[in-house]
């Protein structure tokens, strides 16, 4: 054997670097180590990040401070695998921190991270990488940012991996992503759904969720349905139902078949097949709140389809909302309420309930949650509107007093279902008066004030009710609920401003309560809209002219026209035609104005100064009550016009008794006659209007601590006390007519012929009663020259005060006429109906009890000429 030679160790070459092995303790060192050239440092370097970043959201957010991203980005595209896959496997982690993600975005390394979804990348790659794309699409500028690198289409790839994982996190991201509509739409371009049911038979009920969830919201859309529906959905849909130990997929589920029932089809396959037995049979007997309450909902989205609800009937589905009306859960009773509220549009459901269904609701109205006595209102006021029969019940069952509770509730929704339940109760007057006995104006006061549009119209919807009696609108005005109402007239709602009026008008048909609306501005308002194209509706028309109508001396000088319902009353009186918008002062206001050159207001008033007139048996018993409104040379002439005007036959005038004031007049007519033998013509006229002028009292005169009256008119009164006597008895209308038109014509002036009208001198008349007055308002009793406006507003007013109906209208240039219906009996018909009335125009001017045909040639020359 031969000596064995040791071999000698060569030296390492001179320019290589010998290996070196550190061991790092801070993670700032190991990031200095992403920037490293070698495969193998930064393999490592990224599993110790990795391992770092588990421990908790501190080290991410370290990880982010020592600068870690921006390398790390760079080494998601390396080209060695392991480096490519720790990197992605940290920003898998590393994407939940809300910072990171913010980074990430403006660092745009979304189309690195779709790239590592590549169909030969590893497994892990994939699971980190959905993971990373799923922790950004929970916001939204991730998801657009997702969507447009075309992350949609692989992740639905994905959905078909073997690893749970994988599929987790795809579905988790695409459930985020489909919330935006437009990742819907392109959902089902990418044929999703069937993968997307694969998932629920996954053993992991995590991804089953999942999946569900997707579906709960891409089933919105029809075109997603009806996928599902081909697909043979609703039959896992189903089995998942029928399964109690998926129990917990049992909500979920339901929320998918909800929106599914919303197409007739799917309702109808659902019918045949059974299906839709066995979801009312499972909703009705399961004991899980969120279930029966799921349930409900799929119901109440099914049933605002006309066709659906009627199927829905067919299966009976009242008697399991009814039964779900008794959860202890607040939920299913909100959800039950609301489903009863969309079935209650089939009337044969809405008949149903009034039995079996209205107690149980109205029970819900007493409930402490605020949320359920709202979704009970709601199903009341949908089953008593059109429905008498539900109002009755819901009535009976002591709805009214929680109702009433109800309109002081915190939430609108509440008080506006609450208003509309009371509004449909109150069509019917029985329940009216039990309503107004809760004092439900003084409770409608808070929804009157509210802010919210659809509140404020249900509030004064309801008041146009409940307010159709004295004693109601006496407590809206008295409770001060009338300010609020009127000032919703300004509303820029249509349908708030459109019931608002509507219940001023109701409340209109009151006087007090039309003069306190007035006062509070309505009528100004009401002119306001109903000069607008846009904003006026026929209410708040109709409300303007109640309003009118219980201001006749306004409505007169805006319109020019009171009709025969138009019926003139005391206080009363004639300022002149005014342009809309312009405001008329109060007749007190008027009174106490400084005498000026303006056209004089006229004013109809039969009341004393201090108190009403006497009565009628008063005037005829008591002497002094000449005295009392006039002077003795009124009175003198009062029965000298009486005498000669020929109203009453002599048989009538024999039978009045000898006393008292007919006895004054007889007297004093025959002193007057006497003391004006051996006058002139015209002396005689002279004299008379001297007198007459003489004998005015003053209106401006007297006590200011005294409360005010309106200027009495003791001439007027006189005037009413003769027509009532004399022409109040006439049977035949026309009769009437005519003899009270001589009446007026003869107390205005006498017959005016058309050539001598430019003579008449009423103006001087007028002026000398204004300065004898002190006032520019005169009393129509005085005027004793009376042109076309003073006779027709005298025939009106005596008209009215012996019910014989006649209009007044205004024209031009002084002119104002009456206008009459008469029925003429020659047309009488062969079948005996009568024709429809004729109208006239009452001559009051030049030939005294005319009746000229409305359209005749003679009427246009007497209003015209």
């Amino acid at each position: 054997m031969g000596k064995k030679i040791k071999k000698e160790v060569e030296p390492p070459p001179k320019d290589v670097f010998d290996p070196l092995t550190i061991e790092s303790k801070k993670a700032a060192t190991v990031v200095l180590m992403l920037n490293s050239p070698e495969e193998e440092i930064l393999a490592k370097a990224c599993e110790a990040i990795y391992k770092f970043a588990l421990k908790g959201e501190e080290n991410k957010a370290t990880l982010l401070e020592l600068g870690a991203v921006e390398p790390l980005t760079k080494l998601l595209t390396h080209e060695d695998k392991v480096v490519r896959r720790n990197a992605t496997m940290i920003f898998g982690i590393l994407a939940s921190n809300s910072d990171v993600k913010k980074l990430l975005r403006e660092l745009e390394v979304m189309n690195s991270v779709i790239a590592q979804l590549a169909p030969e990348e590893e497994v892990v790659i994939h699971e980190f990488a959905s993971l990373c794309l799923a922790n950004m699409s929970v916001e939204y500028t991730g998801k657009v940012q997702i969507f447009e690198h075309g992350g949609l289409e692989p992740l639905i790839r994905l959905l078909s991996s073997p690893d749970p994982d994988v599929k987790k996190n795809s579905i988790e991201c695409i459930y985020n992503l489909v919330q935006d509509f437009q990742c819907r739409t392109t959902l089902q371009e990418l044929n999703a759904i069937p993968p997307i049911l694969e998932l629920l038979k996954s053993e992991y009920p995590i991804i089953q969720l999942l999946a569900l969830k997707t579906l709960g919201v891409i089933t919105c859309d029809k075109e997603s349905r009806t996928m599902l529906k081909d697909n043979q959905g609703l039959d896992q849909l189903t089995k998942i139902l029928e399964a109690k130990e998926l129990n917990d997929l049992h909500v979920e589920a339901l929320s998918v078949i909800a929106n599914c029932l919303e197409d007739m089809d799917t309702m109808v396959l659902m019918q045949q097949t059974g299906g839709l037995k066995k979801l009312l049979s499972f909703a009705e007997n399961s004991t899980i709140p969120d279930i029966q309450k799921n349930a409900a909902k799929a119901i109440t989205k099914a049933a605002y389809d006309p066709e659906n609800r009627k199927i829905f009937h067919e299966q009976e589905v009242e008697k399991c909302l009814v039964t779900l009306l008794g959860s202890d859960s607040e939920g299913t009773k909100i959800a039950a309420s609301q489903a009863i509220s969309a079935m209650s549009e089939n009337s044969s459901s809405k008949d149903f309930f009034n039995t079996q269904g209205i107690p149980q609701i109205v029970q819900l109205l007493r409930s402490d949650n605020e949320e359920v006595r709202e979704a009970a209102a709601l199903a009341l006021a949908n089953l008593t509107t059109s429905s008498p029969a539900n109002a009755n019940a819901a009535a009976e069952a002591d709805a009214i007093d929680p109702l009433i509770n109800i309109l002081s509730s915190k939430r609108d929704g509440a008080i506006a279902n609450a208003a509309t339940v009371l509004t449909n109760m109150a069509i019917q007057e029985p329940l009216r008066s039990v309503i107004q006995s809760h004092e439900v104006m003084h409770a409608l006061l808070g929804p009157l004030h509210s802010t919210n549009t659809v509140v404020q119209s249900t509030a004064a919807l309801t008041v146009a009710a409940t307010a159709c009696d004295v004693e109601a609108r006496n407590e809206l005005r008295n409770c001060g609920g009338l300010e609020p109402l009127t000032e919703l007239l300004h509303s820029k709602n249509d349908e708030v401003r459109r019931h608002a009026s509507w219940a001023v008008m109701v409340c209109a048909s009151d006087e007090l309560t039309a003069v306190e609306l007035c006062r509070l501005g309505a009528l100004d308002i009401l002119e306001e809209i109903n000069l607008s194209v846009s904003r006026k509706n026929k209410f708040s028309e109709a409300a303007y002219n109640k309003l009118l109508n219980n201001n006749l001396s306004l409505k007169y000088s805006q319109t020019g026209y009171l009709s025969s319902s138009n019926i003139i009353t005391d206080g009363f009186y004639d300022f002149g035609r005014i342009n809309p918008g312009t405001k008329l002062l109060p007749l007190k206001e008027l009174c106490l104005q400084e005498l000026n050159d303006h056209r004089a207001i006229l004013l109809v008033n039969s009341k004393s100064e201090t108190s009403p007139p006497p009565s009628m048996e008063d005037k005829l018993s008591d002497v002094g009550y000449g005295r009392s409104i006039s002077s003795s040379s009124s009175l003198r002439r009062a029965s000298k016009e009486k005498s000669t005007a020929g109203f009453g036959s002599p048989t009538e005038e024999k039978s009045e008794p000898t006393s008292g004031r007919n006895t004054v007049l007889s007297r004093g007519a025959t002193k007057e006659k006497g003391s004006r033998k051996g006058r002139g013509k015209k002396e005689e006229e002279k004299v008379k209007e001297e007198e007459e002028v003489l004998a005015v009292p003053k209106l401006t005169e007297g006590s200011p601590d005294k409360e005010w009256y309106p200027p009495p008119d003791p001439e007027f009164c006189v005037y009413v006390y003769e027509v009532t006597k004399s022409i109040l008895p006439i049977i035949n209308i026309k009769d009437q007519i005519e003899a009270l038109a001589k009446y007026v014509a003869d107390k205005m002036g006498g017959k005016i012929s058309k050539e001598k009208l430019s003579d008449f001198s009423w103006e001087l008349h007028i002026s000398e009663l204004k300065f004898q007055l002190k006032s520019n308002v005169i009393p129509i009793g005085y005027i004793k020259k009376g042109i076309f406006y003073h006779r027709a507003l005298l025939f009106k007013a005596l008209a009215d005060k012996i019910g014989v109906g006649c209009c007044l209208v205004r024209g031009e240039y002084s002119r104002a006429w009456n206008e009459v219906k008469l029925l003429n009996e020659a047309r009488k018909g062969i079948i005996g109906r009568l024709p429809p009335p004729e109208e006239y125009i009452v001559d009051l001017m030049f030939h005294p009890g005319a009746l000229l045909k409305l359209r005749s040639k003679e009427a246009d020359l007497y209003r015209f000429l």
